[in-house]
C-alpha cells in the first residue's frame, strides 16, 4: 500500500479563467490541440466541464489554435 499523499494538482480556481487566458488554459491542452482528461488535471467535473467550454470558446474566437 502506498504511503505516498496524493494532492489534486490543481492550484488555482479555473473559474477566474477566460477565453482570453490563453496562456493559462494551455495547462489543460495537449501540444497537438487536444483537451487533457480529468484524471491528468486533476480537476472536478464542474471545474473540468468549465475549462473545457472556456478552451472551446477561446479556439471559436481564434485566439487559441
Amino acid at each position: 500500500m502506498s504511503t505516498e499523499n496524493k494532492t489534486p494538482k490543481r492550484s488555482l480556481n479555473p473559474m477566474d479563467y477566460t477565453f482570453n487566458d490563453v496562456e493559462q488554459l494551455s495547462r489543460f491542452v495537449t501540444e497537438t490541440g487536444k483537451i487533457l482528461p480529468r484524471k491528468d488535471t486533476g480537476l472536478s467535473a464542474k471545474h473540468q466541464r468549465r475549462i473545457t467550454n472556456r478552451i472551446k470558446q477561446a479556439r471559436n474566437m481564434l485566439t487559441m489554435q
